[in-house]
């Protein structure tokens, strides 16, 4: 009676009721999770699916893969859903750069509660043999001197190596013309053939062309070396200082969880991908395990929607 007349009064001035957050908490998870994310084969589902194989054993519940497409629709799902920790979103930075190009249902920010940064795939900037730079400094070199006259290429317009090179553009202050294509595949060959000079994108498509010498890789775009480019330097450390893009995927919960529940399900993750299973298998995936709190993955996201806001609202790239 105590506890109810208690609680009585604190709603009835607004103040958040939390022992039954606490008591919930507790007994977390007492069901299965479901981990929304983006179409079944992409990056995001194949880190969704190792995620939650590896927190499912300490969890003692089953985590249920739940593939919603790509775009904004995962994070719309997630957005909406009881914050009871039960729907969880794992996906890449398209959450709040997708947000940042169209109109969109959420706040990238305000509607989601982080739980960890995973994993960030690697991204490597490349040039075509006939290209004389061997390196960052005399790519911009290159560029300075012949304004216009090189050329970059991309998938769709304001994807992930759009707005890198775009990114390169501006920190270097050079002028290289983008050139879109339909997607990855037709933006590699248009590399590979010589229609374009440059290029920005996952080391697994660009290494294999690397190995066989069609193509010069001078940089990794990661503010740290990557191990699936063993002895690329930074593009940052090589000539361009302040420059990193590449792809950031992490999973969310929705806003006002309880804090119990973000931390235990932080606690797993840390856990999982500090193992040597999950460094052989995000390696073989073709990521760099990263592993945050949430408060350093929320700090990464702010900083990185003020860096890519700004560039597209400069640049005037518009979503398709």
């Amino acid at each position: 009676m105590l506890l109810s007349r208690l609680a009585a009064g604190l709603l009835a001035v607004g103040l958040t009721v939390v022992a039954v957050d606490k008591a919930t908490s507790q007994d977390y998870p007492a069901k299965p999770v479901r981990i929304v994310t983006g179409l079944v084969g992409g990056a995001a589902d194949v880190f969704a699916r190792l995620v939650g194989q590896g927190i499912t054993p300490p969890l003692a519940q089953p985590m249920v893969i739940d593939n919603r497409g790509g775009g904004l629709i995962p994070g719309d799902v997630v957005a909406k859903a009881p914050p009871d920790g039960y729907t969880l979103l794992l996906t890449g930075g398209n959450l709040w750069i997708t947000a940042l190009l169209q109109e969109s249902p959420y706040d990238a920010v305000r509607d989601f509660a982080p739980i960890s940064e995973l994993v960030r795939t690697a991204t490597i900037l490349a040039v075509h043999q006939a290209v004389p730079a061997k390196s960052i400094r005399e790519l911009i070199a290159l560029a300075k001197s012949r304004p216009g006259e090189l050329n970059y290429s991309s998938g769709q317009i304001g994807g992930a190596a759009h707005l890198a090179g775009e990114l390169f553009k501006s920190m270097a202050a050079v002028n290289i013309l983008h050139v879109p294509y339909k997607g990855n595949p037709q933006q590699i060959t248009a590399l590979l053939s010589g229609e374009v000079q440059m290029s920005i994108a996952d080391v697994g498509l660009l290494m294999p062309h690397v190995k066989n010498g069609r193509l010069r890789a001078l940089a990794v775009t990661s503010p740290q070396p990557s191990a699936m480019a063993p002895g690329l330097p930074t593009v940052s450390a090589s000539g361009l200082p302040g420059y990193k893009s590449g792809a950031i995927y992490g999973m969310w919960a929705p806003a006002r969880t309880a804090r119990p529940i973000i931390d235990r399900l932080n606690q797993e993750i840390l856990r999982y991908l500090r193992t040597p299973e999950a460094k052989a298998k995000m390696f073989e995936a073709g990521a760099d395990i990263v592993g945050s709190s949430p408060e350093e993955f929320a700090e990464t996201i702010k900083s990185d929607i003020a860096t890519w806001g700004k560039l597209i609202k400069d640049v005037g790239i518009k979503g398709v």
